[in-house]
């Protein structure tokens, strides 16, 4: 048999999996956060420090394991995200790559942003939304999870000193609601600005709509002071515990698919330009491969540059590991780690410094600029991404969580066209179309 028509076969021979057999396994990582906090510092410690985090006010940067605890950090995560995979289950969503993503943003974000009680008033604001155009919840459950990147909006609101909880109350409540409404017709729109080429296309819309929120709110005189909670020195603590995580990534998937490596290959040569569905593509096996691995590789970036492990720097490893079900690997966004490292030394701030470490980590959400043009351009969008995401959170006042999303979104819808223009020209066409026969076509 020829090699193409073994690939093909390969490809084709992937071992199906059940939803509802996706949906434990991110349920089982969720588990494992709570049962390690637990062990870390008891349930009296968890229970004081989930109290702390239910009232803290979520500000980029806000560290919980600086606000309630290395326990009550992990255990405040692995229970939203538990909770998100319940409604999952009730809405009997089909778990896609996209899902995947979704629920171990959750969890990632969960460890500095997101917590049991600023989520729910935008998840129920798309909730309506769906009611309103007919549309079971199911269809818009991606868009509502990916969605509470703004929830520190509705915990800034709800616990401002500046206005009484009569007024704080419904208007945090109805902030969300009103973001939640309007965040599924915006995200489908703003997509095309950067035709994929950005994977958190969340981001890019939540920091639109945050900016326009965060405007409205300053005109009556209400302006969000900035937050700065990073802790450091628990990298032996949490370092053994996110390395088994993402190892027994690897091993579950080639013990439910023994073509999980092979898959896995095939995966290294997609682009990645949304949309990108690799468990569509190659089985949840080779997913969960690819997801393992692509975490290790970012978790290596972070030790060798002298990185801390805390809330906010797991939470962009698992924005990594949730998108290598949807768009990323290992050979596209390495090239964008690497164009942040390069900036990082060509400009006035060191690798390890906070912003810049989470640069290069959600950075990644470029990696199909790599995939797709090669990764020279990946370098490129990786260089330029290390000064966009340090310079508009101010316009959002740290209110959107994907901040890295936002600036790659900018960067992706200038880049892109800038790219595809070069190349026509040098090959003399006149087509400036995105896809090609090597395109994730949209």
């Amino acid at each position: 048999m020829p090699a193409d028509q073994d690939a093909t076969a390969g490809v084709s021979a992937k071992v199906p999996v059940a939803d509802r057999t996706i949906l434990a396994v991110v349920a089982a990582y969720a588990l494992s956060f709570v049962v390690f906090g637990l062990v870390i510092d008891g349930p009296r410690e968890v229970f004081a420090g989930l109290g702390a985090i239910l009232i803290s006010r979520d500000t980029l940067l806000t560290d919980y394991f600086g606000v309630g605890g290395i326990g009550a950090g992990l255990v405040s995560a692995g229970l939203l995200t538990l909770a998100a995979c319940a409604i999952y289950a009730w809405s009997r969503a089909k778990m896609t790559g996209t899902a995947i993503a979704a629920l171990f943003l959750v969890l990632g974000f969960g460890l500095f942003g997101k917590n049991l009680l600023n989520v729910w008033f935008i998840v129920l604001g798309v909730a309506l939304y769906a009611r309103f155009r007919g549309d079971p919840f199911a269809t818009h459950i991606n868009t509502a999870f990916f969605g509470i990147a703004l929830s520190p909006i509705v915990s800034e609101i709800l616990f401002s000193s500046l206005l009484p909880w009569e007024i704080a109350i419904p208007l945090g409540a109805g902030t969300g609601l009103l973001i939640g409404f309007i965040l599924p017709a915006a995200a489908a729109q703003l997509f095309k600005a950067h035709m994929g080429f950005a994977l958190y296309n969340m981001g890019f819309t939540a920091g639109l709509v945050g900016t326009l929120i965060v405007a409205l709110y300053k005109s009556y005189g209400f302006v969000p002071d900035p937050v700065f909670i990073w802790t450091s020195g628990n990298n032996l603590i949490l370092g053994p515990f996110i390395g088994v995580v993402l190892l027994s990534m690897v091993v579950l998937g080639v013990l439910l698919d023994r073509r999980a490596m092979f898959g896995f290959r095939q995966l290294l040569r997609e682009s990645g330009q949304a949309p990108s569905d690799f468990v569509a593509i190659a089985g949840f096996g080779a997913t969960l491969v690819n997801m393992g691995l692509s975490g290790l590789v970012a978790m290596a970036y972070v030790l060798l540059v002298g990185g801390d492990l805390n809330g906010p720097v797991i939470g962009a490893l698992l924005s990594i590991v949730g998108f290598a079900a949807f768009g990323k690997h290992p050979f596209n966004f390495i090239p964008v780690m690497l164009g942040v490292f390069l900036g990082s030394l060509a400009k006035p701030w060191g690798a390890a410094d906070p912003s810049i470490l989470l640069a290069a980590l959600f950075g990644t959400n470029l990696a199909p600029i790599a995939g797709r043009f090669g990764w020279h351009w990946g370098v490129v969008a990786g260089f330029v991404h290390s000064s966009a995401a340090l310079s508009v959170g101010a316009v959002h006042g740290g209110l959107n969580l994907y901040n890295n999303g936002f600036a790659a979104g900018i960067v992706a819808a200038i880049l892109a066209p800038i790219i595809i223009a070069i190349r026509a020209g040098r090959d003399g066409r006149g087509n400036t179309s995105p896809t090609s026969s090597t395109a994730t076509p949209d």
